[in-house]
C-alpha cells in the first residue's frame, strides 16, 4: 500500500504532511476525528440518564472534596450543596422503583444568599459537573411574566434542552442556576413597588415546584413537546445587598419586647445564617409562595484578603496557574512574588466585587508584556511580578537569556525593539 493510498478509517480523509494519520490494529485515524471522539464520550459522560446514576454515585464528602478542587473558602455552603444534591439524586435513583405505598420525598431547591464574586455561580456549574448532568444559567434581570417584553420562564426549559443536545429525558434531570434573582424582589425601596417583578416570581412558582409545560419544538415547527420539571434541581442565588437591616430590624423589635428588654448592642458581628427566618426574605420583597419552594437556604461568607490570595493560587484552575500557562506557551516562566500577591488580592478587596475583579487586575498588570513577549521569545525566559508592579510605582521585570533584566514599561519594550 503506498504511502498516499492510507486514509482515515473514519472520515477518509487521505493523508500527508498535512494530515497525519494515527495507525491502530484494523486501520487509521486522524487528529480531527480523535477530537471529535473525545467531544462525542464526554458528552456521553455528561448526559448519563438516570439509569446510569448508581449506587456509586458521589457521597456529600466525596462531592465536597472535588467542589475543593475549584472554590476556595465557603466551607458552610458547600457543605450545605453536596448534602443538597446528593440527597436530590439519591431520590431520583431509588424513585424508580417507588411503589403506591411508599414515601415519597419532595425535591429540595436551594437558595444562595451572597455578595457579588463569593461563588455562587461557580458553586453551582461545579456541582453539576461533578453530577453529570445538562446545566444551564439563567439571568432572572431577563425574564418576564406572561404580556411583557422579554424572556418567558419557560424559555428556561428550552435552554436547559439545547444544553442536554434535545434529549428530555436528560435535561428532565439537570439542574437550573437562576442568577440575581434579589432582583426581582417586589420591594425596591420602602416606597416603591415592582410589580413584573413580582410576576416573574409568581410564574415561577409551578415551575420551580415540578410540573409539565409544554414548549416549542426546537426541531418542528408549529409542534410542541412536553417537558417534566419535578425532578429538576434549581438553585438560585443573589446577592440580596442590604438583607441584614431586615434581620437586624426584627433582632431589634423581639429585644425590645416586654419590661425587662434591653437594646440591641451596635456593632455586634451577627451570623446571619443562623438568624434568617422566611420572614426576612418576604420583608426583602420575596412572596411567601416563592420562599417556600426553596426549603434550603445557605449564606456565603465575604471573602476577605486571605481568602482572594488563595483564588489566586490554589483552585485546579486557579488564575495565576491560567497566566503560566498562558507564559509558557512562549516559553517564558511567569513568577509572582509573595508580596505581589497580597497587593493584586488587596486591590480586588477595595474594589468590592470579590473575586470578579482578580482577573481584569491581571489582564491590566500583564498586558504590556503579552503584547510584547511573542515577538521577543527568543531573547525573554522570565517574568517577575513584585509589589511595586502591582501598585504602579513599579514594571513588571524582565529576564533575558543573558540574565540581564529589564522593565516591562511601554517605553523599555519598545526600546528594545
Amino acid at each position: 500500500m503506498s504511502y498516499k493510498s492510507i486514509r482515515c478509517s473514519f472520515c477518509d480523509v487521505e493523508s500527508s504532511d498535512d494530515v497525519p494519520l494515527i495507525a491502530g490494529a484494523n486501520g487509521y485515524i486522524c487528529e480531527a476525528c480523535v477530537h471529535l471522539a473525545n467531544e462525542v464520550i464526554s458528552n456521553w459522560m455528561r448526559q448519563r440518564s438516570l439509569n446510569e446514576l448508581k449506587d456509586d454515585f458521589p457521597t456529600p464528602v466525596e462531592i465536597k472534596a472535588k467542589l475543593d478542587n475549584y472554590v476556595i473558602a465557603q466551607e458552610l455552603a458547600k457543605e450545605t450543596l453536596s448534602v443538597a444534591v446528593y440527597n436530590h439524586y439519591k431520590r431520583l435513583i431509588h424513585d424508580r422503583n417507588i411503589n403506591a405505598n411508599d414515601v415519597e420525598i419532595s425535591k429540595s431547591n436551594v437558595l444562595m444568599l451572597g455578595s457579588s464574586g463569593t461563588g455562587k455561580t461557580l458553586l453551582a456549574k461545579t456541582l453539576a459537573d461533578i453530577v453529570g448532568v445538562p446545566f444551564v444559567i439563567v439571568d432572572a434581570t431577563t425574564l418576564t411574566q406572561a404580556g411583557y417584553i422579554g424572556d418567558d420562564v419557560e424559555t428556561i426549559l428550552l435552554r436547559l434542552l439545547d444544553s442536554a443536545e434535545g434529549n428530555i429525558k436528560q435535561a428532565e434531570c439537570g439542574i437550573i442556576y437562576i442568577d440575581e434573582i434579589d432582583k426581582i424582589a417586589r420591594v425596591i425601596d420602602n416606597t416603591t413597588r415592582d410589580a413584573s417583578g413580582e410576576g416573574v416570581q409568581q410564574a415561577l412558582l409551578k415551575l420551580v415546584e415540578g410540573t409539565t409545560v409544554k414548549v416549542p419544538d426546537p426541531k418542528k415547527e408549529n409542534e410542541t413537546i412536553t417537558i417534566n420539571t419535578h425532578n429538576i434541581l434549581f438553585i438560585v442565588g443573589g446577592a440580596f445587598s442590604g438583607f441584614e437591616k431586615y434581620i437586624d430590624q426584627r433582632l431589634a423589635g423581639e429585644a425590645n419586647i416586654g419590661f425587662n428588654a434591653q437594646l440591641k448592642t451596635k456593632n455586634v458581628k451577627i451570623n446571619y445564617m443562623d438568624k434568617i427566618q422566611p420572614d426576612d426574605l418576604s420583608a426583602f420583597g420575596l412572596i411567601p409562595e416563592f420562599i417556600g419552594r426553596f426549603p434550603i437556604i445557605t449564606v456565603l461568607d465575604s471573602l476577605d484578603q486571605a481568602a482572594l490570595v488563595r483564588i489566586l493560587t490554589e483552585p485546579k484552575n486557579a488564575l495565576v496557574r491560567q497566566y503560566q500557562k498562558l507564559f509558557a506557551y512562549e516559553d517564558v516562566e511567569l513568577e509572582y512574588t509573595p508580596e505581589a500577591l497580597e497587593a493584586i488580592a488587596a486591590k480586588a478587596l477595595a474594589y468590592g466585587t470579590g473575586a470578579r475583579s482578580l482577573r481584569s487586575i491581571q489582564e491590566q498588570l500583564l498586558r504590556r508584556c503579552m503584547f510584547e513577549l511573542p515577538s521577543r521569545r527568543d531573547n525573554v525566559i522570565r517574568c517577575i511580578v513584585d509589589e511595586d508592579a502591582v501598585n504602579g510605582v513599579g514594571e513588571v521585570k524582565l529576564i533575558e537569556s543573558h540574565l540581564s533584566i529589564i522593565g516591562a514599561s511601554k517605553n523599555q519594550m519598545g526600546k528594545k525593539n
